[in-house]
């Protein structure tokens, strides 16, 4: 089954004419990825080709929708435009957008997060690697040789620590689900809450590997409701322990502000949780192992 993307989806590329949509593209399609349009302004009529494969591309994702029954969206968009964008993909009925662009204003990450939710649609991103399920879909940037199928969904806040996981996974002989890079900005779509709600209700997907960093609320939010709520084995990892007090690491959101969102109090919050916590991210397979029972 999986979460939010399957070999079923029909995706539509937004940017798919820029060199980041035009490689990315490329890329989606060798692994499998049904994308059924391509969108970029000006562009309609013409047609982008793979392999043998001819995508339409359209003025408009609203077109694209209309002609081809597109329900996911991939941005790769300038971060000028990449939230208005989203907020397009939204109102055409697109039920999963993946906004892969980094540098978006926070203000305009705010209007994007608040329209797409006001219409129901499930946002990941912005500034993420974005989403694979392994063996049927690949919509972002995620290097596809990484994945192989098999119980463990995987959600990260890091979209590096994300491939090395998921390699090392792999390399164990323990395949995965979905796996999902949430993204590192302080205004995102999708939280960890928000995909755990999704896994606790997937019948394949029997342990989740959750890796966290310093700052913000979200994985103290997320431990409560594995305290609470979740049926299911969890291993988790946060990075940015060994960060300077007051630094920032990596991403706009991995900054520790009034005392909260330090990694003290995410370990802690784990610990509580009952979750398996790995010091190293080398240890993740060998937790997962023991929470699986093989």
């Amino acid at each position: 089954m999986a979460i939010l993307v399957d070999r079923f989806s029909r995706v539509v590329v937004q940017g798919i004419t820029g060199h980041e949509g035009d490689f990315h593209a490329r890329a989606m399609l060798d692994y499998g990825t049904n994308i059924v349009a391509g969108m970029t302004p000006g562009k309609g009529g013409q047609v982008f080709e793979h392999e043998g494969r001819k995508i339409p591309i359209f003025n408009t994702v609203a077109d694209a929708v209309a002609e081809t029954e597109a329900d996911t969206s991939c941005i790769f968009v300038p971060p000028a435009g990449a939230a208005d964008s989203a907020c397009e993909a939204a109102e055409a009925g697109i039920q999963v957008i993946v906004n892969i662009t980094e540098g978006i204003p926070v203000f305009d990450a705010l209007r994007q997060y608040n329209y797409v939710a006001s219409l129901g649609a499930t946002l990941i991103g912005p500034n993420c690697p974005g989403i694979v399920t392994a063996g049927q879909c690949k919509v972002g940037i995620m290097p596809a040789r990484i994945f192989t199928p098999g119980p463990v969904g995987l959600i990260s806040r890091s979209g590096t620590l994300t491939y090395e996981v998921v390699n090392a996974l792999t390399e164990a002989g323990v395949g995965q689900t979905t796996c999902i890079g949430i993204g590192g900005d302080p205004v995102i779509g999708s939280k960890f809450l928000d995909l755990l709600m999704e896994f606790n209700e997937d019948e394949e997907t029997k342990c989740v590997v959750l890796i966290g960093e310093i700052g913000g609320s979200d994985e103290e939010e997320a431990a409560e409701y594995i305290k609470e709520e979740f049926e299911k084995p969890v291993v988790g990892f946060i990075s940015g322990r060994t960060a300077p007090p007051g630094k920032r690491m990596g991403h706009a959101g991995a900054i520790v502000s009034g005392g909260k969102g330090t990694a003290d109090s995410k370990v802690a919050a784990f610990k509580e949780a009952g979750i398996l916590l790995a010091d190293l991210t080398m240890d993740i397979p060998t937790l997962v192992k023991q929470a699986l029972g093989i």
